[in-house]
């Protein structure tokens, strides 16, 4: 098959050269976004392996936890197996550390987690190296995870939440971090010390969800099954169980069973009359009214029978594809500009579409976006010579700065530009 005549759909209006150009770019900079420190050095935790930060220069100087899945699905397709094993090895030095993986490698990050994807990043690594003693090894820090965000972050009988073990002044600081990220006075609108530490708590717990901030947990996260969390965590026990048939453990039923409890719980607590799904309230019983593009990670863990994914994918492309992609959020007046929110597209969103759409048999869709952001990408680096964390998917070089200057990115912008360039070269016309 012609690959030439694979990749110009990608980039009618910019020549197929630009693809080259962002992908030789990409292969170019992953060194220069290396670190290696084997000890603790200050606020920084020492890791055993090289592993990769978000930027070459400038901010996010540490290595992430959820960004580093989306990096890695990026290495992966451009031959750098050795950093993404690495990336996962160091992801599960942690978690035998600490019980669980750090929102990042410094101290200041050790009070939570973020989007659980350890399993997921495990299985891309397996899928390369076929190397069953490193899967025995890693199918058992899985499991420590997994008891985390099991006991530490769900109620008996409930699905899983976002939390955090902030104290009470850090939780003030999330406050005072959020009304300026948010421009608007939080703490006035508090009558007691207390309420402020509550309302920082939610905070923290938002931080964990990685999407800090966003409408859909209307600034008390802690109290909403979120529905990306949740399908990931499917995803987890679905893969737990794959491997525990491929190690011979004998624990596939076992893990079967937690999926499908937690599979019919979203769908009796989360599902809505429209076909969608939404963030569920446990303290209120109430589902939220904010549709969000975290509904696709359902299709991408395959938590949903084929009749909800087809109304999902129907109403959700409704209400969150644009011109240049995928936005987070519905179209909404939410009272504050939030970075994830409408009009901003991320790379996750894009992947976890893309992926979900696949794996439904939704190719078409799937095609036009990831056609969307490749194009989206080239356009951008074209236009600035870099890659950046987000941009606004209704005029991508509309000022993405909400909250705090965007900015430049290589990591998961990186790595699912390779990704989806990948998938549109080996899908057929």
């Amino acid at each position: 098959m012609n690959r030439i005549s694979l990749i110009l759909p990608i980039c009618l209006a910019l020549g197929c050269s630009h693809v080259e150009e962002v992908r030789e770019y990409i292969s170019s900079s992953w060194d220069s976004t290396v670190r290696y420190n084997p000890e603790d050095d200050g606020t920084l935790l020492g890791l055993p392996c090289r592993y990769t930060v978000p930027c070459p220069e400038g901010t996010f100087q540490e290595m992430y936890y959820w960004d580093t899945f989306f990096t890695n699905e990026g290495l992966l397709k451009d031959g750098r197996t050795d950093l993404a094993l690495g990336n996962v090895e160091n992801v599960m030095y942690l978690v035998n550390k600490y019980g669980y993986m750090p929102n990042g490698s410094r101290t200041w990050y050790l009070n939570r987690s973020q989007p659980p994807y350890l399993a997921w990043m495990v299985e891309s690594v397996f899928e390369r190296t076929c190397d069953t003693l490193w899967l025995s090894r890693a199918y058992d820090v899985i499991g420590k995870e997994y008891a985390f965000w099991v006991k530490e972050r769900s109620v008996p009988g409930g699905l899983s939440f976002y939390s955090s073990s902030a104290d009470d002044a850090l939780a003030e600081e999330f406050v005072v971090t959020g009304s300026r990220r948010l421009q608007h006075d939080f703490i006035s609108e508090c009558a007691t010390h207390e309420e402020v530490l509550h309302m920082g708590r939610h905070f923290a717990a938002e931080a964990e969800s990685g999407w800090d901030f966003n409408p859909r947990f209307c600034r008390r996260c802690e109290d909403f099954y979120p529905v990306d969390l949740n399908a990931n965590l499917y995803y987890y026990e679905r893969l737990m169980e794959k491997f525990s048939l491929i190690l011979n453990r004998g624990e596939e039923h076992l893990w079967a069973s937690r999926a499908e409890r937690r599979k019919e719980r979203i769908e009796m607590l989360m599902k809505g009359e429209d076909g969608l799904f939404y963030d569920y309230d446990y303290k209120t019983g109430q589902k939220s009214d904010v549709v969000s593009a975290a509904v696709f990670n359902l299709l991408a863990a395959g938590v949903l029978e084929a009749q909800e994914a087809q109304s999902l994918v129907e109403e959700g492309l409704d209400r969150l594809e644009c011109r240049y992609g995928l936005s987070m959020c519905a179209e909404g007046d939410y009272g504050h500009d939030y970075q994830w929110s409408w009009p901003y597209g991320w790379a996750p969103g894009a992947y976890m579409a893309v992926r979900g759409l696949e794996n439904y048999g939704y190719r078409t869709e799937a095609r036009r976006l990831a056609e969307k952001y490749v194009n989206s990408i080239c356009r951008i680096y074209r236009r600035t010579g870099t890659l950046w964390e987000k941009y606004n998917v209704t005029d991508i070089f509309e000022n993405a700065d909400a909250e705090y200057e965007t900015p430049q990115m290589l990591g998961w912008s990186a790595g699912t530009f390779l990704y989806l360039v990948d998938y549109l070269e080996t899908q057929e016309l």
